[in-house]
């Protein structure tokens, strides 16, 4: 994860999972959905919320995924980078579950796309059906609070599908807030959260900086420190919030989980 987190990691012991892309579909203007399927993903340890995982994706048709770790620590990481083959190794990345169907042996994954930048991203947009991938598991960075009086959520684009998981599996009974922030009201999409949990979609310009509005209209809401915080996207957003959640509310830090996922330049 970036190094302003406070996520912790975990290893499944299901170790190194790979799956072929079975479906590729653009769901929104910066949304590409990959299906991957397979045997060994019908082994998936599934634990709901916003669970991510390392994502190996082929960066030509050499790549080979049979001499990956099985674990992402530091000494397989070191190996990953001095020992393997640049011509035949993958590329990873972090990404979350956006559904997990143990029947069908199928995982889904929400790619945010912008343009040609970066190499997962275009990868998905190509909707490489028939290619293959790896999986390994990381476990959860949110952590529900008990006895919390509110849960407030927010995060951009790239933390949508952590914060639309996050809200599935969120006990009924809970109330609260979650803000996020699109770059297009296309983007939006039905949410399925508890009842009493408030969604706040904003919409931001190419003028406005990523993560602003979303810390605005988090200052904007009404909550005390006895709230369970989760806040992920762009840096400035997820470490201002989490400023915002300790300094202005008095939310104890570990009641907050926060990631930033990607720098805005």
């Amino acid at each position: 994860m970036a190094a302003s987190s406070n996520i912790a990691i975990t290893h499944a012991d299901t170790g190194l999972v790979t799956a072929e892309v079975v479906r590729a579909e653009q769901v929104s203007p910066h949304f590409v959905r990959v299906t991957i399927g397979g045997d060994e993903v019908s082994g998936w340890r599934d634990l709901g919320f916003d669970q991510w995982f390392r994502l190996a994706v082929p960066t030509n048709d050499h790549t080979r995924f049979d001499n990956l770790p099985g674990k992402f620590d530091t000494p397989s990481y070191l190996k990953y980078l001095l020992l393997l083959p640049k011509a035949t190794k993958p590329v990873f990345r972090n990404y979350t579950v956006a559904e997990f169907r143990a029947d069908a042996g199928e995982l889904d994954i929400d790619f945010v796309v912008h343009g040609t930048d970066g190499v997962a991203a275009p990868w998905a947009a190509s909707l490489p059906v028939g290619q293959h991938v790896a999986l390994i598991d990381q476990g959860c960075g949110y952590r529900h609070v008990d006895g919390a009086e509110q849960t407030v959520l927010v995060g951009d684009e790239t933390a949508l599908p952590a914060i639309a998981g996050i809200l599935r599996d969120l006990p009924r009974g809970i109330r609260g807030h979650a803000v996020i922030e699109v770059p297009d009201v296309a983007d939006q999409r039905p949410l399925a959260g508890p009842d009493g949990v408030e969604v706040h979609w904003i919409v931001r310009s190419h003028a406005d900086a990523a993560g602003s509005l979303a810390l605005e209209r988090l200052a904007s809401l009404e909550f005390g420190a006895s709230t369970d915080g989760f806040a992920a996207g762009e840096s400035k957003l997820a470490t201002g919030a989490r400023r915002l959640f300790v300094n202005e509310r008095g939310v104890p830090k570990t009641d907050i989980d926060f990631c930033g996922y990607w720098k805005a330049r």
